[in-house]
């Protein structure tokens, strides 16, 4: 039977998703993008090959594949053809396989600068992508934004400012050729295996994350219904993607953030090993322990069915590795995920230690050949999130990835 497949990120984006999606989009025929926009990052490698990608979902690398972006996407004309151009460049042929719902915004050029204007005058600026993705989603959310079906409702039109529609002219027809009733299609492709990308994380999310350091769209699962044009019991799978570690960009709360004191060094060689640069913006990523705290937060407010592990190599050296499994919060103990910015600001991590395996595991092609360390601290988390590690990644090429049970099964 064919399957819905949703894969998110389960911490606060950066989590591998893009290599993931890739691996799995073999065995799918449609891969549908359901939110964000061009302040998502992915970065695929295949063989000494690397393509970064953010708008156009991580499938489209595979011949066979139909790729969308979704409703719940926000759209820059320039960043998407751009991004079209570069891959035809690169020898892919994305000719009739890249569409996108006629429901989704797009970003217009004075929306970036409004962005970057309005978080350079925040007394406490989030540290947004710059990319006018939050003021899209807030003229959307005002009922003045201009979708891809509106490109042919010529009252609409006129409303716009002339340097809108001069911005515009060139990308019309070509935003027209690529556009589908997303609702419509999905019908008619009930049938087909389906595979729904994600962006940011669950941490990010409008309503569920650390508000208001947080993405302005739906990076949460309910966002793949929306953004597929499908009802939510349609989604047959969740698959939740984090790191072995913890990473986030720019401003907000950061319980398990390494001390910059005392564990620079260890932040340091996360960083430089985990290649923890944004691919997005170029910013070095913020390192700290991986907050289990955070991650069964995100399983029970997500319905992850199955975990996806990232990274887990870069701890390969290290003779011993600490998680976080709660807070001290004042003179208090919490193990649940508060909504309060200002009592996960105080919170103090509680941290668990685990023996290093001290071995690649680059080479191993199978779950039993991973050194027992390392099986304890994957075993570990399944336990405490209540939820099973399905896939654990080992680097980043697409062979280095370990299926301990696929998620295409039900």
């Amino acid at each position: 039977m064919p399957m819905n497949v949703v894969v998110m990120g389960a911490q606060w984006g950066d989590e591998g998703k893009g290599k993931i999606v890739d691996y799995l989009a073999n065995e799918a025929q449609i891969i549908v993008r359901f939110a964000g926009g061009a302040n998502a990052g992915h970065t695929i490698v295949i063989g000494q090959e690397q393509y970064a990608l953010h708008l156009i979902p991580s499938g489209i690398l595979y011949p066979d594949k139909m790729v969308i972006l979704g409703a719940g996407m926000v759209i820059d004309p320039v960043a998407l053809f751009s991004e079209l151009k570069m891959l035809r460049d690169r020898g892919i042929d994305t000719t009739g396989r890249v569409f996108i719902s006629d429901r989704a915004h797009l970003v217009l050029p004075r929306y970036i600068q409004i962005d970057k204007d309005r978080d350079l005058a925040r007394k406490k600026p989030i540290g947004t992508t710059g990319r006018g993705i939050g003021i899209t989603y807030s003229m959307k959310s005002d009922r003045d934004g201009i979708r891809i079906a509106d490109l042919e409702w010529k009252e609409k039109m006129e409303e716009l400012e002339p340097a809108d529609r001069n911005f515009l002219a060139p990308y019309v027809e070509q935003l027209k050729g690529m556009s589908i009733d997303l609702s419509a299609y999905m019908v008619h492709h009930k049938n087909a295996q389906i595979l729904f990308e994600g962006a940011q994380g669950a941490l990010l999310d409008l309503d569920l994350g650390t508000y208001p350091y947080v993405s302005s769209g739906m990076s949460s699962a309910a966002g793949a219904a929306i953004g597929g044009c499908i009802g939510p019991r349609r989604l047959d799978k969740v698959l939740g993607v984090f790191k072995a570690y913890s990473t986030r960009v720019g401003n907000g709360p950061f319980p398990s953030e390494f001390d910059p004191d005392s564990e620079d060094e260890l932040c340091r060689f996360v960083r430089e090993t985990g290649r923890e640069y944004g691919v997005t913006t170029g910013r070095p990523r913020r390192c700290g322990y991986l907050d289990l705290v955070a991650l069964r937060y995100a399983c029970l407010t997500n319905s992850i069915d199955s975990l996806v592990m990232t990274h887990l190599d870069v701890y390969d050296t290290l003779d011993e590795i600490k998680a976080c499994i709660a807070y001290r919060i004042d003179d208090r103990m919490d193990e649940n995920f508060p909504a309060s910015v200002e009592a996960l600001n105080k919170a103090v991590p509680v941290l668990r230690s685990f023996t290093g395996w001290k071995k690649s595991l680059a080479n191993a092609l199978t779950y039993d050949e991973f050194p027992t360390s390392a099986m304890e601290y994957i075993e570990f988390i399944e336990r405490f999130c209540e939820t099973p590690i399905d896939i654990v990644s080992v680097g980043y090429d697409r062979k280095e990835t370990i299926i301990r049970k696929s998620p295409w099964a039900k």
